[in-house]
Order: C-alpha cells, then sequence, then structure tokens
C-alpha cells in the first residue's frame, strides 16, 4: 500500500514526497529503476540496493482479426506464465486477468485447470497484468474481471489485497464498482468476502440447475443450496446484485426444463444471468449450444420475470477461452 511505501521510503532517511514519486513510476508500469528519470541517480541506486521491481516478459500476443480483442501470455519471474486479455466495449476497455497460475477446481469445459495447481499469483502480480496490458495494447483500462486463470476466492487474501492497491487513490485508481470477481462457487470464500461489504460485483459461475450435473461438470460443486445460501448473505451484506454465469454446453445444461430450473435460482435472489456461448476447447471435446437453443433458452428466463444477457463472443478466432494460450505455449517449450 502507498502508506507503506512511505514508511520505508522515510526509514531510508529520505524526505516523504519521493514516496508519491516512486508511485506514480510503479503505477505506469516502470521495468527498472534507472526510468525513473525525475529522482536523482543517488537515489536510483539507494532503490536498486534495497528493492526489487519484477516486470513480466511478453511470451505470446494474439490479436482477433474480428474485433481487435488482445491476448497476451505473461511470463513471470519464476518462469511460469499466466493470460491475460484486453476487450474493448462501448463503456470502455476491459482486462480480463488470472489469479493463480494453474487451477485445481477441475471444471469439466476449461483448460485453465488442466495440470492443476501451480502456485497463487501475488497481489504484485496481478497489479502488473494490468499495468502492463495498458502498455501493451496501448490504451487505458477502465474496468477489470478477475475470470482468467485460476479460482479467486482460492487465493483470497492476495485477491484482497490486489483489489485494494488497484483501488487506491494513489495508486491505479480503478473503482471497484467496476471491478468483476468470478468464482466457480466456494461458499466459505463468498462468506469472507461478504465481510469485506466492498462494492465490487460478484460472478457466480453456475452452469447447471441441480447438483447431479452441477458436480460432474464442476467438481468442486459443495452442493448448490450451500452455495446459495452464501450468495445471499452476500447479498445482504453488501447491497450488491449476484451474477450468474452460465456456460451453454450442446445438449448437456441448455434444455428448456433446465432455464426454468435455472430461472427460479436466480429469482431466488434477484440475480442477472449472463448466458455464455462456450468457448471450444480441444481437450474438452464439449460443443457450444447452437444460436436456436441459446435463444429458446434466454426466452424461458425472460418469460420468468429474469434479467439476461447473452455475451458478445470476443476472440473467438484467437485462443479465446481461458489457459488455451499458456497450454500451447507450454507444449512448444
Amino acid at each position: 500500500m502507498p502508506e507503506e511505501l512511505k514508511q520505508q521510503i522515510s526509514d531510508l532517511g529520505l524526505p516523504a514526497y519521493r514516496s508519491k514519486q516512486i508511485s506514480e513510476w510503479l503505477t505506469r508500469g516502470c521495468r527498472d529503476f534507472s526510468e525513473m528519470t525525475n529522482l536523482p541517480k543517488t537515489l536510483r541506486e539507494v532503490l536498486q540496493e534495497h528493492f526489487e521491481l519484477y516486470a513480466p516478459k511478453m511470451l505470446r500476443q494474439q490479436i482477433s482479426r474480428e474485433d481487435g480483442t488482445k491476448k497476451f501470455l505473461w511470463g513471470l519471474v519464476d518462469g511460469n506464465s499466466v493470460e491475460t486479455v484486453f476487450m474493448r466495449y462501448h463503456y470502455g476497455n476491459s482486462v480480463c486477468i488470472s489469479s493463480q497460475v494453474g487451477c485445481r477446481q477441475g471444471c469439466s469445459f476449461c483448460a485453465s485447470t488442466i495440470g492443476g495447481l501451480v502456485r497463487n499469483l501475488t497481489p504484485g502480480e496481478m497489479i502488473n497484468e494490468v499495468l502492463f496490458t495498458e502498455q501493451a495494447a496501448g490504451d487505458r483500462v477502465s474496468n477489470i474481471v478477475l475470470m482468467g486463470i485460476g479460482e479467486p476466492l482460492d487465493n483470497l487474501e492476495n485477491v484482497l489485497r490486489f483489489l485494494h492497491l488497484i483501488s487506491h487513490s494513489e495508486g491505479r485508481n480503478i473503482g471497484l464498482r467496476h471491478i468483476t470477481l468470478s468464482t466457480c462457487g466456494l461458499p466459505e470464500g463468498i462468506e469472507r468476502l461478504a465481510e469485506e461489504k466492498l462494492p465490487i460485483t460478484l460472478a457466480l459461475s453456475l452452469h447447471a440447475p441441480e447438483d447431479a450435473l452441477r458436480s460432474r461438470i464442476m467438481p468442486s460443486n459443495r452442493g448448490i443450496d450451500k452455495v446459495m445460501r452464501a450468495c445471499r448473505h452476500y447479498v445482504d451484506q453488501t447491497g450488491r446484485r449476484i451474477s450468474f454465469e452460465y456456460s451453454m454446453i450442446r445438449e448437456t445444461n441448455d434444455s428448456t426444463q433446465q432455464a426454468a430450473e435455472l430461472a427460479g435460482l436466480a429469482k431466488s435472489i434477484g440475480a442477472h444471468v449472463n448466458l455464455i456461448p462456450l468457448n471450444y476447447v480441444e481437450e474438452r471435446g464439449m460443443l457450444p449450444s447452437t444460436p436456436e437453443t441459446i435463444r429458446a433458452f434466454q426466452k424461458v428466463l425472460e418469460d420468468s420475470g429474469v434479467t439476461v444477457s447473452v455475451r458478445r463472443r470476443l476472440g473467438s478466432d484467437i485462443d479465446a477461452s481461458c489457459g488455451q494460450l499458456r497450454r500451447k505455449f507450454q507444449k512448444h517449450v
């Protein structure tokens, strides 16, 4: 936090205003202390002696010819890598960041979980995803989505610190209302997050309206009743509406009966439903629902009084699904 930086600068016997100068450089995505050209050379040498800067290395970049979506594979200091996506919308630019290297949740349609969890990302590494993706894309980001590789609530303490840092007035200053956290539904994590009372948007990756199917496609399922109780607690504590993310998988979770069951869950807590045409993952073999099926599913929800949207498919001509680019890179190194 900036307050901690001020204390560290004070401990070195330096004037307090230097911490603001250093913080400004850090929020620009500075790669080396030598770049801090408004600081005396002697001070830069002191910083070099006492601190370390870690900047990610761009290993791969993909740019969609259809809509300009940009996907980056960032190399971390320990040789691991994560994906970040830059997307343009009418309301501003969004960046989708990863919170872990790999994932332990085991969702059957997802590439991120193939190979399991390697490690958690630090708050600084998550901030770097935002800063260096902005830098590489050549444009500012106004919205952040924690929906990349990993389960944010499985790395909750680091994610909470990231949220406080990225929204700090002396940091990148992105408002918490412009941040969405997506989770597969870890009840204890949802309840812990609720106690923070942060005005972020919580997106629950539901993907099935009943336990037998949800457990089959999402092995981390702790029981829909338990997840819904945690979601109600979150709504009560924060006053924020939850969004249900629902990947449309052909002949698996896309019947009108399942739509009716999903409508009941959504109405019970006033949730918005976001239908997501599945991104095909070669290793998984699951197919997206047809456009006709998605429209019929959507109609059932709307007729039941549920607010529903169908996610615009960005980057469909690149490795759009989380984890795909990382998997391809790993196979060729």
